[in-house]
């Protein structure tokens, strides 16, 4: 049993009442551990059909299964972006609403990144997300998932939520609030948020988690839904946020969540003073009721008629040579007007959206570096658009090839010369250059296996 500070015991026997016994016990199971199929890459069905990592349903996440496998990071299905383990109670939250395929999401507080490739399978071609984190180190591990999953219509960020939402005011269909919290919720998987825990803390966390739900308001477009979540059980940091917001925003109403969310969560809990009475309409996430570690979720809509934003006025861009050139002789087809310039690098983004200049850490499909008479691609380039390149090179994942591939090796291949792809299972797990016979590995060295 790990030595949980006191305070937190008593705040949770208060809490919990009778059950507070069996959540003591569920600290002598081992955490649970699941993971998602990425369906912006390989089917459910076809995915269940060969994995290694185990077939059993997350109940109320059709994308989701319980995890039976040890170093999943290591498999070439994980480097290929097909699977993202991820937490089954930090699932849910996500799995509260309905995603209209045309819709412009936020993920305000994103890395490292589960929640928003959850929001991005739901997402349609024509939507666009933007998946925001304030830390540059961790934006940075946000960007590389966005980028393994093949991802293509979105955008990353690393500005203070204050900042983003002046930059697209009433731009978002939806905003996900996964506010950062004091962690109760990790006790079973993580030491240190035991360690880090008080009650200062806690009330800390609380006016952070006020202000970035405030700051969500200001980037809602009318009629807009925010789905707000944290991995902590306090009522300061739970209930309490949404009864206030509720109060000072009363043109917003808490919703009841999906039956099949509903069934494997607890109810809101009314405190003292609560103005609510609809509170029930939070869910709570508990480890010894549900498989999988603490959650809080709150669906929060905007009460007025949706209004869908103008589309963007875009102006025709002139593109490099260089790049349309690559372009014709790597894809089988594109849409040129697609193709814009960013940072001053080439890239591809589907979406009538205009994203101002320098407020992306990452925008829509870096296509690569245009050089001296050259296009150097970037590994976004052959993860999110791999599947319409001319030249693959489909290799078993059990493959002598794939190991040697995913060391960062040159493999021998039969391909004609020019810029290819290695796949498995049909799914894009990088680039090589083919040169006679040869292909030249460009498979990133910080994702390489030594």
């Amino acid at each position: 049993m790990k030595q949980l500070p006191a305070a937190f015991a008593a705040r949770m026997e208060s809490l919990l009442g009778e059950e507070y016994a069996d959540y003591l016990a569920s600290f002598d199971q081992p955490a649970v551990r699941s993971y998602r199929i990425n369906t912006n890459k390989i089917s459910v069905e076809d995915f269940d059909a060969i994995s290694p990592f185990g077939t059993e349903p997350v109940p109320y996440v059709p994308t989701g299964r319980y995890l039976d496998y040890d170093k999943v990071g290591n498999h070439p299905f994980h480097h290929a972006g097909m699977v993202y383990v991820q937490d089954p109670g930090a699932m849910a939250p996500a799995e509260c609403v309905e995603v209209e395929p045309h819709w412009r999401i936020l993920d305000l507080c994103a890395a490292p990144g589960g929640k928003t490739g959850q929001l991005r399978n739901k997402l349609g071609e024509e939507g666009v997300l933007v998946s925001n984190e304030i830390i540059s180190s961790r934006c940075r591990i946000l960007t590389g998932n966005v980028e393994r999953m093949g991802f293509r219509n979105t955008v990353t960020t690393c500005l203070p939520p204050a900042k983003l939402v002046k930059l697209f005011p009433k731009t978002f269909d939806l905003i996900m609030v996964d506010a950062p919290c004091s962690g109760e919720g990790m006790f079973r998987k993580d030491e240190n948020a035991i360690a880090e825990w008080s009650e200062e803390n806690v009330l800390h966390c609380a006016k952070r988690q006020t202000e970035i739900l405030n700051c969500a308001v200001e980037a809602l477009r009318s009629g807009g839904t925010v789905v707000y979540a944290t991995c902590t059980f306090s009522l300061e940091e739970n209930e309490m946020v949404i009864d206030r917001f509720l109060t000072e925003h009363p043109d917003f109403a808490l919703l009841p969540v999906p039956e099949s969310v509903r069934a494997y969560t607890s109810d809101g809990v009314a405190f003292d003073g609560c103005r609510r009475e609809n509170i029930s309409h939070a869910r709570r996430f508990y480890p010894h009721k549900s498989r999988g570690e603490g959650q809080f979720m709150a669906v929060l809509r905007h009460n007025a008629a949706a209004e869908r934003p103008a589309p963007a006025q875009r102006r025709a861009e002139k593109v490099d040579g260089v790049v349309t050139a690559f372009l014709k002789d790597t894809l089988t087809e594109y849409d040129s007007a697609h193709v814009r310039t960013y940072h001053g690098n080439p890239v591809y983004f589907t979406p009538d959206m205009d994203i101002p200049d320098r407020a992306a850490f990452s925008c829509g499909v870096t296509i690569g570096e245009v050089r001296k008479n050259y296009l150097q691609p970037h590994h976004q380039f052959f993860m999110a658009l791999g599947h319409l390149f001319r030249r693959k090179i489909e290799l078993e994942a059990d493959s002598e090839a794939m190991e040697r591939y995913l060391r960062g090796e040159e493999i021998a291949v039969e391909c004609e010369n020019g810029w290819a792809v290695i796949t498995t299972a049909g799914c894009t797990v990088g680039g090589v250059k083919v040169v006679n016979g040869r292909a030249k590995n460009h498979y990133p060295k910080g994702l390489r296996k030594f």
